[in-house]
């Protein structure tokens, strides 16, 4: 049955929040996992819909996936099939891309329908097929499926024109069995890819140069298993950390890692937030001095996170002036100024940048969440708003943010679900 979330907002925050295991690390690493001939243990796995679907695939190629305790995901490939992945969780989860790589650099051969997820504009795997095709893989698309053929990978200098994450890890997932060195040049340099090449690594794999932008793989013959511990996750501590910047008398952010958060957080120190930046946490306290507009412009990693955009948004419907947001890299990741608009924002959309007027008085009304970080603006508008908030299409929240409701209950937010027909 379909839920609504409901949130009254202007209630003052309090205490502190534990962030969860990084969504954009564990949607490959699962993936990722299967290439070894031994079990893999991957600890610190957040409670998302993207990881059921996830382990719903592994469970379709005949691999045993266990949930051991609370966090923990036990992944035993040793009687895993090479199957076609036509299954309705494909076109659910974007992610589901990842097995392209892990079937091709295991099996020579992979068969998968077009992935889905939030639909943000063009977002083509143009890349991804064009590594594959330099490590020698044959590819064709028949009947909305790709088909991935390549009876020996070898390894080649493979150049992204753009520094995607995705292309980035599909093509290291394959190049691992590939014969000789890859190596992928503009390769992106987000900390999820220094996670993967983690516990690729572990498991036997030889990568180097990790979070630069010249990615080695010398290819191995076959991979072992091993345990591995996700990192946090980066964009729900951006998240809260902006949930207390809107609402927090004071509020701690536990489990994090600051350098991941730099380029946010200075942004949010230029808008004029009090906080305190400790090795794992960040504290943030309640300020009376008005908020300061600014600019923004998404960029690849270590620039500002594209995924925390729609977040930041919402507070800067607080700032005094006009703050602009310049989107460079999914030009389509604007629904959430529309929701915000029917809130009482004053938003003027010119793709690709967002005028932000401010301040204006948010009031809670009937909003969609059109996608999942657009859902979290819209959790964060909430909270400041007079009245009751109501988000349709939480599922998309629920996706990425592992028990958001009871996170934010704790913190003395008043957040509740109600079934919708």
């Amino acid at each position: 049955m379909e839920e609504v979330i409901k949130i009254e907002g202007g209630r003052k925050l309090r205490g502190s929040v534990r962030i969860s295991g990084s969504k954009n690390s564990t949607v490959a690493l699962i993936p990722a996992a299967i290439l070894g001939s031994e079990p893999v243990t991957i600890y610190g796995v957040p409670h998302i819909s993207d990881v059921n679907s996830l382990t719903q695939l592994l469970r379709e190629l005949g691999v045993y996936v266990e949930s051991r305790s609370d966090d923990t995901l036990y992944i035993d490939p040793r009687n895993m099939e090479n199957r076609p992945m036509v299954s309705h969780a494909v076109s659910k989860l974007r992610a589901s891309y990842y097995f392209m790589g892990a079937l091709l650099g295991k099996f020579g051969h992979a068969e998968i329908q077009m992935p889905g997820g939030c639909y943000l504009g063009p977002r083509p795997i143009d890349l991804h097929l064009k590594g594959f095709e330099a490590l020698g893989a044959d590819i064709k698309y028949e009947h909305g499926c790709y088909i991935l053929d390549a009876p020996r990978l070898k390894g080649n200098r493979i150049f992204l024109d753009i520094s995607s994450v995705g292309a980035t890890i599909n093509i290291m997932m394959a190049a691992v069995f590939a014969q000789g060195r890859t190596v992928i040049e503009n390769a992106a340099r987000e900390p999820e890819i220094i996670d993967i090449a983690t516990l690729l690594n572990k498991m036997g794999a030889k990568i180097h140069g990790m979070g630069t932008s010249s990615l080695v793989i010398d290819g191995v013959k076959d991979l072992h298993g091993c345990s591995h511990e996700i990192i946090p996750d980066r964009i729900e501590a951006a998240t809260y950390i902006l949930i207390a910047a809107a609402m927090a008398e004071e509020m701690t952010i536990e489990n994090i890692i600051p350098q991941h958060l730099e380029a946010i957080l200075m942004k949010l120190e230029e808008i004029g937030i009090d906080m305190k930046v400790g090795p794992d946490f960040v504290k943030i306290s309640h300020t009376d001095k008005p908020l300061r507009p600014t600019e923004i412009m998404t960029k690849p990693y270590p620039g500002f996170a594209t995924d925390v955009q729609q977040p930041f948004t919402a507070i800067l419907t607080q700032c005094q002036g006009q703050s602009v947001v310049t989107e460079t890299i999914y030009t389509e990741r604007f629904k959430h100024c529309g929701e915000l608009n029917k809130m009482g924002a004053d938003i003027d959309v010119r793709i690709p940048s967002g005028f932000v007027n401010g301040p204006t008085r948010l009031t809670g009304t009937s909003v969609v969440a059109t996608d999942l970080r657009c859902g979290a603006g819209l959790v964060v508008a909430g909270l400041m708003a007079d009245g009751v908030t109501e988000i349709h299409d939480v599922y998309h929240i629920d996706r990425g943010y592992d028990n958001l409701d009871g996170k934010l209950q704790s913190l003395g937010a008043k957040i509740w679900r109600e079934p919708v027909e």
